[in-house]
């Protein structure tokens, strides 16, 4: 029997793209689901696909950038189901292309509320949850490869899944004495429409419409970003891979193989940096002092 069978899995953003393909993989594993996202439209269809599939579903129309309507959630996860096991932080925004200077704060605002703050309050929300009843369970936080190095243009997306993928690995050695289980998904591109995530924008957060030579540029970057999404990964397959990797305890999980030559660059960057600053006269003292850490 799947070590998942009859527990209850929580999945902000579940309604299309990557949260679906994780909710109906769960699913297929056994897990009742709670699916929450902003459209409700979108909800229902969901809703439909997988309880014509055997799979228990219960659905919930929610803001995650809200914490009272993360407490709703629970609150209805625990009268449907009694317990939650897992934690699924999908919700996410993609954000409008753009240089530093034509990133303003309203776009800023938007896409640390929800990739950033959503994360955060699911967590505070639900893992109580799963340390009460003491059965352990998995949290997995869905990042980005962004969050593996930077984007251009992308300064706000960015940010969010770097600190998404520093707060998953914090959380794994905070949870792990709770048997909760750490997981930050970092796919490449997805077949999914977050591209299309200013459609979910609050009116108060949108911004002047861009003229001239800003407008040509994003518009140049949005064509070109449509055609690599379009190209992208089945979420399916996405769906599928975190239960594999979830099975394996594993605390990063990729899908994109492929990016591992670029993400070793990046670490040999880094290890080059920390062999000059051995190098350095200045930081001789520090060379040999015992580490510093928190567990």
């Amino acid at each position: 029997m799947s070590q998942f069978q009859g527990k209850t899995a929580v999945i902000s953003g579940g309604a299309e793209g990557i949260g679906f393909s994780v909710a109906r993989a769960m699913g297929k594993q056994g897990m009742n689901v709670v699916l929450g996202d902003i459209d409700a439209n979108q909800l229902e269809i969901a809703k439909a696909k997988l309880e014509s599939e055997g799979i228990a579903v219960l659905t919930v129309k929610m803001d995650v950038t809200d914490l009272a309507q993360w407490q709703n959630v629970a609150d209805q996860a625990i009268e449907r189901f009694g317990k939650v096991h897992m934690l699924v932080n999908n919700a996410g925004v993609g954000s409008k292309p753009g240089t530093v200077e034509q990133t303003d704060d309203k776009d800023w605002r938007w896409v640390l509320d929800v990739n950033l703050m959503g994360v955060v309050y699911g967590t505070q929300t639900m893992v109580p949850l799963m340390k009460q009843h003491g059965e352990g369970g998995w949290l997995i936080n869905v990042a980005s490869m962004a969050g593996m190095m930077g984007v251009p243009m992308a300064g706000t997306y960015t940010a969010t899944k770097v600190a998404v993928v520093g707060m998953s690995e914090s959380w794994y050695a905070e949870l792990k004495p709770h048997n909760i289980q750490v997981s930050v998904l970092c796919p490449a591109f997805v077949k999914t429409r977050i591209n299309l995530s200013s459609r979910n924008k609050p009116a108060e957060l949108k911004g002047e419409k861009e003229s001239g030579d800003h407008a040509a540029t994003s518009s140049a970057i949005a064509d070109h970003m449509q055609k690599v999404i379009d190209a992208g990964l089945p979420p399916e397959i996405v769906g599928e891979r975190v239960v594999e990797a979830i099975t394996q305890k594993e605390l990063y999980i990729f899908t994109h193989p492929n990016y591992r030559k670029a993400v070793q660059k990046r670490f040999k960057a880094i290890d080059d940096a920390f062999a000059r600053s051995e190098a350095s006269p200045l930081l001789e003292s520090v060379l040999n002092e015992e580490i510093a850490t928190f567990s």
